[in-house]
């Protein structure tokens, strides 16, 4: 009987906490669809995206990300990825230079990511959503798997 009790109460906790982590994922403000602003974007070197869309969607296991666009050669790409803002590394599908990412939120609005290739962190990533939840901005540094440094602005705006 005592087990059996143990077991409910443990069950109704767990339930709660991934209720909660539901929760709040649904209201994260990076949620939607959001199209690159390459006028507004810096690129280094350059030149940059041509084009890229980005959608982020809550799931029951943190955010699910899919990003398709069009490099500076006319390459096309799209990445995926479903993450948790627990500093854990996640799988990197479809990605040019990295195989992980991790996510920690610093704030409500700004998480920062670590980009890894074989387990070794070439890129560090800051995402803000603007206080009006209208623009969306990336700054990212890092290697690609040429071993070529980069950084970039990338501003998106909400669809």
């Amino acid at each position: 009987m005592r087990l059996r009790l143990l077991a409910l109460v443990f069950g109704c906790i767990v339930g709660l906490a991934l209720s909660a982590a539901h929760a709040i994922s649904s209201d994260d403000p990076v949620l939607g669809t959001w199209q690159l602003n390459v006028a507004r974007s810096h690129f280094t070197p350059g030149p940059g995206w041509q084009s890229q869309i980005r959608i982020y969607q809550a799931t029951p296991e943190g955010v699910a990300v899919t990003w398709t666009g069009v490099d500076a050669k006319g390459e096309k790409m799209q990445v995926s990825y479903t993450y948790a803002y627990d500093g854990r590394d996640y799988p990197m599908l479809g990605s040019a230079s990295y195989d992980t990412l991790n996510a920690v939120r610093i704030d409500n609005r700004t998480v920062r990511s670590e980009e890894k290739r074989d387990g070794k962190t070439v890129g560090v990533a800051v995402r803000t959503v603007s206080p009006d939840g209208k623009a969306l901005t990336i700054s990212d540094e890092g290697t690609n798997r040429k071993g070529e440094r980069f950084s970039q602005l990338l501003v998106f705006d909400r669809q």
